[in-house]
């Protein structure tokens, strides 16, 4: 299995970003998919997850910007990073795992069995 991440790059802030992850050789739709983003010298947090059946749910500081979806007949997870802000800037690494996005647990890096490769995402004040 290998999740291959796209996107990511530079911007000022308020502007938009995406990021994209494609899953090979993963049995798509039998995971949930998550976004998580490591900043220099902070651990690694969850930013939103996403179950086969759409349940979405997200850290308080990125909702009402960020939008995760999933395109199972591409295999592909995407964020769309709206209203960035300095804070936003980090690694995002995409994860799958054998668990449901509702668990309590759904936002515990440890949870997750394959992690893409991470896209680096800066945001100038």
């Amino acid at each position: 299995v290998q999740l291959v991440e796209s996107g990511g790059g530079s911007v000022q802030s308020g502007g938009s970003l995406r990021l994209s992850c494609t899953g090979f050789g993963l049995t798509y739709g039998s995971y949930s998919m998550a976004w998580f983003r490591q900043a220099p010298g902070d651990e690694r947090e969850a930013v939103a997850c996403i179950a086969n059946d759409g349940y979405t749910k997200y850290q308080n500081s990125v909702k009402g910007r960020f939008t995760i979806t999933q395109d199972n007949t591409q295999k592909t997870l995407y964020l769309q990073m709206n209203s960035l802000k300095p804070e936003d800037t980090a690694i995002y690494y995409c994860a799958a795992g054998d668990l449901r996005c509702s668990s309590p647990y759904s936002f515990v890096p440890l949870n997750y069995n394959f992690w893409g490769q991470g896209s680096q995402v800066t945001v100038s004040p």
